[in-house]
């Protein structure tokens, strides 16, 4: 075992956070803002790269690459690590940022490497290597939703990952096909073959409401599907907001708010 051996526990439903429990000199590394709450005689320190024992990220130019790489993923520089100092148990929390589900994730059992969205990563055990994964084929890096680059997570510990809305677990059998929405896609084990395929059909590519292209996974491997993307929530809460120059409310959806309109007020 090259990583700390991390004990947690689930709480919530919909918006849920993540309780880690450390025994003395234990580490876990968190996306930077992940923080919710943590008990007295925890540590906490900023690091660039993502804190693992490998070789590659020791010395200046090993974690100067570390942090170049989560660049490309749209990810901060920097990641934070817990570590308890006290001579006790203690217990740090991580919230995800928007509504949905933690999943957890034992390395160990899943051939050590998951890749995932860019941005699913809450948490892991100190020793597990966060870096990113590039699409063998083109069509994967250009068409799809989450962009050319997806991450990684490689080592033998826990880790902690991040979706929204519902999440379905599904095992495909060798051979086996899934179509899905690019934005819904989570994580897959390594073994799945990932590709970018466009709709068929002209005017279902146009007119059909669900983009041009959708992912599709072969097994086979384990995949993980979100029921609700942030970018889909994003568009809906935007579409939903006022428009007016001020970003101001005019009383939408109400009798006053229509005569307002109506009387030409501004």
């Amino acid at each position: 075992m090259n990583n700390h051996e991390i004990d947690y526990k689930l709480h919530g439903d919909d918006m849920q956070f993540v309780e880690v429990e450390l025994d003395p000199r234990e580490t876990v590394v968190a996306e930077a803002g992940s923080l919710m709450m943590m008990e007295d005689g925890i540590s906490m320190e900023t690091i660039f790269g993502d804190g693992s024992n490998s070789s590659s990220s020791t010395g200046l130019m090993g974690k100067l690459m570390g942090a170049g790489k989560r660049m490309l993923t749209g990810e901060s520089l920097f990641m934070t690590t817990f570590t308890n100092n006290g001579s006790g148990k203690k217990h740090v929390y991580f919230a995800s940022p928007y509504p949905g589900k933690i999943i957890p994730m034992d390395l160990s059992e899943m051939g050590g490497k998951i890749i995932c969205q860019k941005d699913a990563f809450l948490a892991a055990a100190k020793g597990v290597s966060v870096g990113i994964e590039f699409q063998r084929k083109v069509g994967a890096g250009f068409f799809g939703g989450e962009g050319f680059i997806m991450q990684k997570l490689e080592g033998d510990g826990l880790a902690f990952v991040h979706a929204g809305g519902t999440i379905h677990k599904k095992h495909l059998q060798p051979g086996e096909v899934l179509r899905v929405d690019t934005g819904c896609l989570v994580a897959m084990t390594k073994e799945v073959d990932y590709n970018i395929e466009m709709v068929p059909g002209v005017k279902t590519a146009l007119f059909g409401g669900e983009g041009l292209f959708f992912a599709t996974l072969r097994g086979p491997g384990t995949v993980w599907i979100q029921s609700l993307p942030f970018s889909r929530l994003a568009s809906r809460v935007f579409a939903a907001a006022p428009q007016t120059p001020g970003g101001g409310s005019k009383g939408e959806g109400s009798l006053a708010g229509g005569l307002f309109d109506l009387l030409g007020g501004k």
